[in-house]
């Protein structure tokens, strides 16, 4: 019956990722990535005025966040996952009438939908979090979070399909809110509410509900959570770029190479979203099985696993994203199989790094941390990523005579902020594994404090014994 909830949960995210890019950590594709040239076309925006809807809505989604995580921490979950669910699925539909002369309200419909989404990016990990525990947890996590990148391929691959058929991109927009529908019903009559901290409570043991201040000065000095954090914002901030550029600029490459037209048409061609989905689908899968598989593994070796694990596949992807744009200009086979192993390695560390999190913030802080986790990682990442990435390569093209190879060279260049932001990620990983086990033990002896004060310290409830018996 809880695996049954996780797989209810896993479908929402599925439907909801393959509308947008947003996921709890902000680890996916935009949206409107598969109908991107479009709708640059139809409202005759710059590189930036595209990447400002990817910002509105990273910021929208960023300030409801702490919201919904106050909320979910204090009131029935799975209410306000369904009306978040239903309020962006409205919004997106209606989004897909709005004309040409009013791209500002085009913009304004991203950030109404952010706000709809925060409500289960914020809520649905603490909801697994409170039905498994130990590798039991980390493997239903996995389950949750391969809807990410399944959804976000399977969207790009769903949408250029309407947009297709239709003979109009805007019928791309048409048919996620159906199915993101269709999964808030699901969830609102299917899914219970299980009793926060359920999993990890020991002999009927109740928690006790801090004030929201002290949950949050607790969350601020967990250094693991800290770090953790910021290495989510790097992730966010490589993801959001690549979710929504790589497609263009693998198409401004084929156009250099004389293998493509460039678009003149109304509908341009989407043979490289088709293909970024695809890819998309197989690496998300990928990335989170073998992280899954190999932090349990290297847990037999290190109780440091999931931090390591995270740091050293972040450090790996930074070099195959980086070859990307190295082989673009000569091969588009090459760049694939870059951004295969670069998506791969970059995709490892989702559910890995929500499982640090329940390890160490107690149930009845999880919504508030999982929440300012994603504040952190929009703010820092995927919020500005796709506008300044757009920003730089207007900046470049304006710098040199105008041609189609500047253009693809340009966004390149730009792209190219990336890799850098990886590696940072890698290194505030690796800062995590120096203080995971301090912080885990404090969070042990959070159990026996008083339930009126304010902890200086948190953690996830008692369970030290029982999991290094488990590795």
């Amino acid at each position: 019956k809880r695996a049954l909830n996780t797989l209810l949960l896993s479908l929402i995210q599925y439907f909801c990722c393959s509308y947008k890019r947003e996921p709890p950590q902000g680890h996916k594709p935009n949206s409107f990535n598969w109908v991107l040239l479009d709708i640059q076309r139809h409202f005759n925006v710059s590189d930036s005025g595209v990447g400002l809807l990817q910002t509105v809505f990273i910021c929208s989604f960023m300030v409801a966040a702490p919201i919904f995580g106050y909320l979910g921490d204090r009131f029935n979950r799975k209410i306000i996952l369904s009306c978040g669910i239903f309020f962006w699925s409205a919004v997106t539909l209606s989004s897909s009438f709005i004309t040409k002369e009013y791209y500002w309200l085009f913009v304004l419909s991203r950030g109404l939908v952010g706000i709809g989404e925060s409500s289960y990016s914020s809520i649905s990990p603490t909801i697994i979090g409170d039905l498994f525990t130990n590798n039991s947890r980390t493997m239903m996590l996995s389950v949750f979070y391969l809807a990410i990148p399944l959804g976000s391929g399977l969207g790009y691959i769903l949408g250029s399909s309407a947009k297709e058929a239709a003979g109009d991109w805007h019928w791309a927009l048409r048919v996620s809110p159906v199915l993101g529908m269709t999964a808030g019903t699901l969830i609102l009559f299917f899914v219970p509410e299980p009793k926060r901290g359920h999993a990890d409570q020991l002999g009927g043991r109740i928690k006790h509900r801090t004030s929201w201040l002290c949950d949050m000065k607790a969350l601020a000095k967990n250094r693991s959570y800290v770090f953790s954090s910021l290495a989510s914002a790097a992730v966010s901030f490589a993801t959001g770029a690549f979710g929504m550029w790589i497609p263009l600029y693998l198409f401004r490459a084929q156009v250099v190479q004389k293998t493509a037209e460039a678009c003149t048409k109304d509908i341009c061609s989407s043979k490289d979203s088709l293909i970024f989905g695809a890819i998309t689908c197989v690496t998300g899968l990928l990335g989170v099985v073998i992280g899954a598989a190999t932090t349990r593994l290297c847990r037999q070796k290190t109780e440091r696993a999931d931090p390591l694990v995270c740091a050293v596949s972040m450090l790996g992807s930074a070099i195959f994203v980086c070859l990307i744009f190295v082989v673009a200009k000569k091969s588009i086979i090459g760049a694939y199989v870059c951004i295969f192993i670069g998506e791969t390695l970059l995709f490892l560390n989702w559910a890995i790094t929500a499982d640090i999190l329940m390890y160490v913030v107690i149930p009845t802080r999880r919504a508030t941390a999982v929440a300012f986790q994603g504040f952190t990682s929009h703010l820092l990442g995927d919020a500005g990523s796709p506008y300044l990435i757009g920003l730089i390569s207007d900046a470049l093209q304006k710098s040199y005579t105008r041609s189609v190879l500047w253009q693809f060279l340009s966004l390149g260049y730009a792209l190219m902020l990336c890799p850098f932001v990886i590696v940072l990620g890698g290194m505030f990983f690796l800062a995590t594994a120096l203080f995971f086990l301090d912080d885990r033990d404090k969070a042990e002896k959070h159990e026996g404090k008083a339930a009126n004060k304010c902890s200086a310290y948190v953690g996830t409830p008692s369970r030290l014994n029982a999991e290094k018996h488990s590795r």
